[in-house]
């Protein structure tokens, strides 16, 4: 951590995202989909979802930093920080995520993460990722500044949900409702990641996120 602060300087960009259509969906299929698969629905695939297509979008997001070389990378491959019971983190990769659907990278997140608490995940397993994602909302924390992987040049945290009222735009004028929202922290390398970039992508996971489908199928 401290290396990766000394080699690159950290900025980070914050955006609010209304995630009600998210939140409403998860609860409307969650019981029926673990009847079906035998797995839990969590929010996580849906953000990563999300993140896999703004990176396609900004494709100079998924790149890493070698002395003054930059990289490009052909693959998506996410790193998800995993909270361990010992109070630790260690990050497993889900590679190419821009291969699997919403039921792939939920089995895929799942697997992951009981191998994550059972201390049964393999060196392959945590090595090769290209972006980070780390769910500082598991605490309660609503925002953080997450400090980047290295060598990769970016990270996201998602924050909290949390039921809040917010403004609704009608054809017939504007209304307070209750709205489910987020913070997305975006902590990005300033030598290589400028602050349009850097803030134009977090802004294009919460559109993602906003966009929702909630008659999805999944």
């Amino acid at each position: 951590m401290v290396m990766s602060k000394s080699t690159s300087p950290h900025v980070t960009s914050f955006v609010e995202a209304d995630v009600t259509n998210i939140v409403n969906w998860r609860n409307k299929i969650k019981d029926s989909y673990f009847k079906r698969e035998g797995q839990k629905m969590t929010f996580t695939p849906i953000f990563i979802e999300a993140i896999v297509k703004a990176i396609k979008d900004f494709p100079m997001i998924n790149i890493s930093v070698d002395g003054t070389n930059i990289i490009k990378k052909k693959d998506i491959n996410i790193g998800m920080a995993a909270a361990l019971p010992s109070g630790n983190l260690i990050v497993p990769v889900i590679k190419k995520a821009d291969d699997l659907n919403l039921n792939g990278l939920t089995k895929k997140v799942n697997d992951l993460a009981n191998r994550a608490r059972n201390n049964a995940l393999k060196p392959d397993d945590i090595s090769g990722g290209t972006y980070t994602v780390t769910n500082v909302g598991t605490f309660g924390n609503v925002m953080g500044t997450p400090i980047i992987n290295q060598p990769q040049v970016a990270i996201l945290a998602l924050g909290a949900i949390r039921k809040l009222p917010a403004v609704i735009e009608t054809p017939d004028g504007d209304f307070i409702g209750i709205r489910q929202k987020m913070f997305l922290s975006h902590s990005y390398d300033h030598r290589v990641v400028d602050g349009a970039l850097g803030g134009m992508f977090v802004k294009r996971v919460a559109e993602y996120l906003e966009a929702f489908d909630p008659n999805r199928e999944v």
